[in-house]
C-alpha cells in the first residue's frame, strides 16, 4: 500500500476513550464506571473549575449544575469565566446529577433570575413551548391594542367636524375652447343649489328614501359597520369603493366635497364625522341634510333644484310618485334620467333604457312604502307610470349648437379609457378642454341647415307631411380624424338629442360604397370549384365588372343557388321606381354605372358574390361601429338598413378619402388642469385599405357627383365624390361626400322629439318640403352643397389621386361578333371588347347576343305566387302604386317592401331590402 494511502497511526494512549479511563480513575482493563455514579469529576475539564480540591460534589439535576457552574465561573481567577463551565457551550448535556457542560447543548438558557420587562421567548421552556406566549402576556397585548386604538379614535373624533350644507356642492367650471384655441363656453361646475328647511321637504320624498336606502334611519346610530367593513375589504382587493350604507354615512360622503379620494385613510374619516354626526346632530337636520346636498343629475343639488329640473316646481308641491321617482335618481341620474344619457354611455344610458329603470325602481320604492306603513294602498295605486318630466337643458350658455359640442366632448372624456377622466372628475370641473371643433365650419353648417329648411319646411302650412322634420350632420377631417364641425339640431336647449350622433335612421344607399371596398379588397368567392371553394379562393373584382341590373332580380347566392329565406321564399330585388337598368334582355351594367344609377339588384347579388359577412367587415375597417351595424342575415345588408351615425358616415367617407388611411374620429385635443397637462390625443392611423382599391372607389364615387345622383353636391373646379341615400318607405335621406380634404355627411329624417307620444317611431318623407318624395339627391345634397363651397372657399385646390388598375372584370361579356381565334398569347393578354369607363362616359349597353354570366336572366324576371307574387315591386316595397313610385334626378328609392329588407319592421320577407 502506498504511504499517502496508508492509515495513520493511533495516538499513544489508546486514543479519547482510552483518556477518559485514564482521567476517571480506572484502571487498565477495567470498564469505567457510569459517570455520575463515582461523583467524580471528568478531569478533561481541569481540577481548578470545581475547587482546589479536585473532586466535584455530586448535583441532583441540571439547574444545580448551572447553579454550581455559575458559581465556579465567578470565582475562576481574573473574573473570567471558563468557556468549559458555560451552560450550553459544552460539548455535551450534563446527565442528571453530573457536572455541566457533560452533554450537547442546546442554545443558551436564561437565567430565571434575571427579570425581562416581556419574557419571550419564554425562559426556562423548550421546544414549541418556548415560543408559546403566556397568558400574561397575551393579554397585555390585547389590552394594549385597543387601548391604542381607542386613543386613535378619540384623536380622530375630536379633529373631525360636523359638515355643513352650505359649503357642499361648489364644483368648479370646466371651460372648452375651440380649436383655435379661443373661448368656446364656461359651465359644467355651477351650483344648482338651493337649500330649504325640512318643513319645505315633503314627508313623501323623507319617507322615499328612508324606505329605498334606510329604513331604521330614526333609530340607527348612524353608522353601518359592516358597511364599512365591506367597503375597506373591497378597496383593499383592489375593487370599486362603496358608498356608505345608511343616511348619515351618505349624507357625509355628499358633504365631503373637501376630499373625494376614494381611499382607505378618507373611508375612515368618514366613519368617524359620521359617528359625530350620529351622535351630536339631530335626524331632522341629518335628514334635511341629505336631500339638500345630494346630487339628483341634470346639474341639480338638493332637492328643491332637482324638483325644479326635473318638474319645474318647488319641492313641497311634489307628490308621493314624483317623490318616488327622484329617490330612484338619487341611485345615479346618468342611468335613471329619463331623458338618458347617450354622450355618457350610448348602449346602456339610452332614453328607453333609463326609463325602464326609473320605471321599476319607483314601483319598488312605492311598494316598500305601503310595506313600511308610509304610504297608503289607495294612494300608492295612483303612481302606476313615470310622471312627465321637462327637457334637461336650463343653461342658455348651452343654446344653439354650443350644447351639442359640449356633450361630444364630454362623451369622448368618459368613454375613452385613454383619457382617464372619470365622470365624476368632469362634473367637479376645473379642467381646461381644447376641442376640436371650428368655429367658422360650425357656424356654417348651421347656417346651410337654417336656410334649407326656412326655404322648405314649413309645418304650419303643411302639417301632415312638414312636422317633426329634423337634419343632423357632421364633418371629420380625413387626415386626422378630427371633428371640425357637426350639427345637432335646432337648439341643444329645446332639441336635446343629437341628430349628428346614432339616432336610429337608416343610410340607404350611402352603405353601397362597402359593398365595392369589400369586392375589391376580398374579391368574389368563386361558384364553380369546390376545392378552391373550401380554401375560400376569391377573385378580385375590377369596377368594370358587370353585373345584372334588371328588377326584382331574383337574387343567387355565390353558388348560383336562388337565395331562400327561413321560410323557404325566394328574394326579388326591385329598383328605383320599379324599372330596370341596362338593356334587355340581359340587363347587364357595369358597377360603376350601377354606382351612379344606384341599382340595387346589381349590388345585393354582388354582396352575395362577395359574402355579407365580408362587406360587413369591409364597412368596420373603413371605420363604421360594428354596434350600429344590421344582421347580416338578409340581401338587404348591402342597401343599407344599418344606423351608423352621421359622424360615422364622414369618417369612413373619409377613410376612401385619404387613400385608404382610417383615423377614429376624436373631438378633444388636449385637457389641462391646474397641475399641467391630463390627456393629449395621440393619432392613430392605421391603413384599412390598400390605396388601389380606396382610389377606386374615390374615382367611382367621383362619377355619381359628376353625372349621377349627387349632381347638385358639385363644387365648380374641385373634386368631389359622394354618394345619395334613401330609405324604405321615405323614411330618411342621405348625402355623405368628401374632397381630399373634407368628408361630411348630411343627414333628414322625420321623427317626433316629443317624448309623450308613445312608440314614436320614423314618419314618411312623401309631401315633405313640397316634395313628392324625399331623395338625398335633394334637400341633403343641397345642404352639403351650401356648406361645403364656404368651408373650402379659400382652401388649397387638390385633385384625388388616379386610381391604379385592380381586379379582374367579372362577368365579362363575350365578343358580340365572330373574331379569328386568337392565339395563346392574346388570350392571355388580349381581353375580349369590353365598355370603356371614362368619368363622362357612360359605358355601351350589352348587345342581345351576350349572356348574364352566372345568373340566369330566363329566371330573374318577376315573380309569381310562389317567389313573392306580382306584386312585389315598388318604392315602398312590395305594393305597386302605394304610394306611386317616382323617378327623381335618377336617385334610388327604397327597394324591398315594408315585409322585406330591413325597413323599421327588420329585415323579413322575400321582397328586396330597404334602404337603396
Amino acid at each position: 500500500m502506498s504511504e499517502h494511502r496508508r492509515k495513520p497511526q493511533p495516538p499513544q494512549g489508546g486514543g479519547r476513550a482510552a483518556a477518559r479511563r485514564g482521567q476517571s480513575g480506572s484502571s487498565p482493563g477495567r470498564r469505567a464506571a457510569p459517570r455520575g455514579a463515582t461523583g467524580s469529576p471528568s478531569d478533561s475539564y481541569g481540577s481548578d473549575s470545581y475547587g482546589s480540591g479536585g473532586e466535584e460534589p455530586s448535583y441532583g439535576g441540571r439547574a444545580e449544575a448551572r447553579r454550581a457552574a455559575k458559581r465556579s465561573s465567578s470565582s475562576s481567577s481574573g473574573g473570567g469565566r471558563r468557556r468549559a463551565a458555560e451552560p450550553g457551550r459544552g460539548g455535551r448535556r450534563a446527565a442528571p446529577g453530573g457536572p455541566p457542560g457533560s452533554g450537547r447543548g442546546r442554545g443558551r438558557v436564561s437565567d430565571p433570575g434575571h427579570k425581562r420587562l416581556i419574557d419571550y421567548p419564554r425562559a426556562g421552556k423548550y421546544g414549541w413551548r418556548r415560543w408559546m406566549p403566556s397568558w400574561k402576556l397575551a393579554s397585555g397585548l390585547s389590552l394594549a391594542f385597543f387601548g391604542s386604538m381607542v386613543a386613535v379614535a378619540g384623536v380622530g373624533y375630536a379633529m373631525v367636524s360636523v359638515p355643513k350644507v352650505a359649503q357642499t356642492a361648489e364644483a368648479q367650471n370646466n371651460v372648452y375652447y375651440w380649436s383655435d384655441n379661443t373661448e368656446m363656453v364656461s359651465t359644467g361646475g355651477e351650483t344648482n343649489r338651493q337649500i330649504i328647511n325640512l318643513s319645505q321637504i315633503p314627508k313623501e320624498m323623507q319617507n322615499a328614501v328612508i324606505s329605498q336606502e334606510n329604513k331604521t334611519f330614526w333609530t340607527d346610530s348612524g353608522i353601518d359597520p359592516r358597511g364599512i367593513g365591506r367597503a375597506v375589504f373591497n378597496m383593499a382587493r383592489g375593487g370599486d369603493t362603496q358608498g356608505g350604507s345608511t343616511i348619515t354615512q351618505q349624507y357625509v360622503k355628499n358633504a365631503m366635497l373637501d376630499d373625494q379620494s376614494q381611499t382607505v385613510t378618507r373611508k375612515f374619516k368618514e366613519l368617524f364625522v359620521s359617528i359625530k354626526v350620529g351622535a351630536s346632530v339631530d335626524k331632522d337636520e341629518i335628514m334635511a341634510g341629505y336631500l339638500n346636498s345630494a346630487y339628483y343629475g341634470r346639474n341639480a343639488y338638493g332637492i328643491q333644484a332637482a324638483a325644479r329640473a326635473y318638474f319645474d316646481k318647488d319641492a313641497i308641491d311634489l307628490n308621493a310618485g314624483e317623490c318616488a321617482f327622484l329617490s330612484a335618481v338619487l341611485k345615479g341620474a346618468t342611468y335613471y334620467d329619463p331623458a338618458g344619457a347617450p354622450s355618457i354611455d350610448p348602449v346602456g344610458a339610452t332614453a328607453e333604457a333609463n326609463k325602464k329603470r326609473a320605471l321599476l325602481q319607483m314601483q319598488d320604492t312605492l311598494d316598500k312604502m305601503v310595506e313600511y306603513g308610509h304610504l297608503d294602498a289607495a294612494d300608492r295605486a295612483k303612481y302606476k307610470e313615470l310622471p312627465k318630466v321637462q327637457n334637461p337643458r336650463f343653461n342658455t350658455a348651452l343654446s344653439g349648437q354650443v350644447g351639442y359640442l359640449v356633450d361630444l366632448a364630454n362623451a369622448y372624456l368618459v368613454n375613452n379609457e385613454e383619457t382617464g377622466i372619470s365622470e365624476q372628475e368632469l362634473r367637479e370641473g376645473g379642467l381646461s378642454i381644447k376641442t376640436t371643433f371650428d368655429k367658422k365650419k360650425v357656424g356654417q353648417l348651421e347656417k346651410a341647415v337654417t336656410k334649407v329648411y326656412k326655404a322648405n319646411i314649413d309645418p304650419k302650412k303643411r302639417p301632415d307631411t312638414d312636422t317633426h322634420v329634423q337634419f343632423g350632420g357632421a364633418s371629420v377631417d380625413p387626415e386626422t380624424g378630427a371633428i371640425v364641425a357637426i350639427y345637432g339640431g335646432s337648439d341643444a336647449t329645446k332639441h336635446f338629442t343629437n341628430n349628428a350622433d346614432e339616432t336610429g335612421a337608416q343610410v340607404g344607399s350611402t352603405f353601397k360604397p362597402f359593398v365595392l371596398a369589400a369586392a375589391m379588397k376580398w374579391g368574389v368567392r368563386d361558384p364553380d370549384l369546390e376545392a378552391v371553394q373550401a380554401q375560400d379562393e376569391r377573385t378580385q373584382v375590377s369596377p368594370k365588372s358587370l353585373y345584372s341590373g334588371k328588377n326584382k332580380l331574383k337574387i343567387k347566392d355565390y353558388d348560383g343557388s336562388v337565395w331562400q329565406n327561413e321560410k323557404g321564399e325566394e328574394w326579388l330585388q326591385v329598383n328605383d321606381g320599379d324599372q330596370s337598368a341596362g338593356e334587355a334582355p340581359d340587363y347587364q351594367i357595369d358597377l360603376r354605372e350601377a354606382m351612379r344609377e344606384s341599382v340595387n339588384s346589381a349590388f345585393v347579388q354582388l354582396g352575395m358574390d362577395i359574402g355579407l359577412d365580408k362587406v360587413k367587415e369591409a364597412a368596420v375597417d373603413a371605420g363604421v361601429l360594428d354596434s350600429s351595424l344590421a344582421g347580416t342575415d338578409f340581401p338587404s345588408f348591402s342597401l343599407g338598413i344599418s344606423k351608423p351615425s352621421a359622424i360615422r358616415m364622414a369618417s369612413s367617407y373619409s377613410t376612401f378619402a385619404a387613400s385608404g388611411k382610417q383615423n377614429n374620429p376624436y373631438s378633444v385635443q388636449k385637457v389641462t388642469n391646474k397641475d399641467g397637462l391630463v390627456f393629449e390625443h395621440e393619432g392613430k392611423t392605421k391603413q384599412a385599405f390598400e390605396s388601389a382599391v380606396a382610389d377606386n372607389v374615390t374615382d367611382v364615387l367621383k362619377t355619381v357627383v359628376d353625372k349621377g345622383t349627387g349632381t347638385k353636391a358639385q363644387l365648380p373646379g374641385r373634386d368631389v365624390a359622394g354618394k345619395t341615400g334613401t330609405t324604405d318607405g321615405n323614411k330618411s335621406a342621405w348625402f355623405v361626400g368628401y374632397t381630399p380634404q373634407l368628408s361630411t355627411a348630411i343627414n333628414m329624417f322625420r321623427y317626433p322629439d316629443d317624448e309623450t307620444i308613445k312608440n314614436r317611431t320614423f314618419l314618411e318623407m312623401y309631401g315633405t318640403g313640397d316634395q313628392e318624395s324625399i331623395h338625398g339627391a335633394s334637400f341633403p345634397a343641397e345642404i352639403w352643397h351650401d356648406y361645403m363651397a364656404e368651408a373650402m372657399k379659400g382652401k388649397k385646390v387638390e385633385k384625388f389621386p388616379t386610381p391604379e388598375p385592380i381586379g379582374k372584370v367579372i362577368n365579362e361579356a363575350p365578343s358580340p361578333t365572330p373574331t379569328p381565334t386568337p392565339t395563346e398569347t392574346e388570350e392571355e393578354t388580349t381581353p375580349p371588347p369590353s365598355p370603356s369607363v371614362s368619368e363622362t362616359d357612360i359605358d355601351p349597353r350589352p348587345t342581345d347576343e351576350e349572356t348574364c354570366g352566372f345568373f340566369d336572366c330566363q329566371d330573374s324576371g318577376g315573380g309569381n305566387n310562389n317567389s313573392g307574387g306580382v306584386d312585389s315591386g315598388g318604392t315602398d316595397g312590395g305594393v305597386t302604386g302605394d304610394p306611386t313610385p317616382t323617378e327623381t334626378d335618377g336617385e334610388e328609392d327604397s327597394g324591398g317592401g315594408n315585409n322585406s329588407g330591413g325597413g323599421n319592421n327588420g329585415p323579413g320577407g322575400f321582397f328586396g331590402g330597404s334602404g337603396t
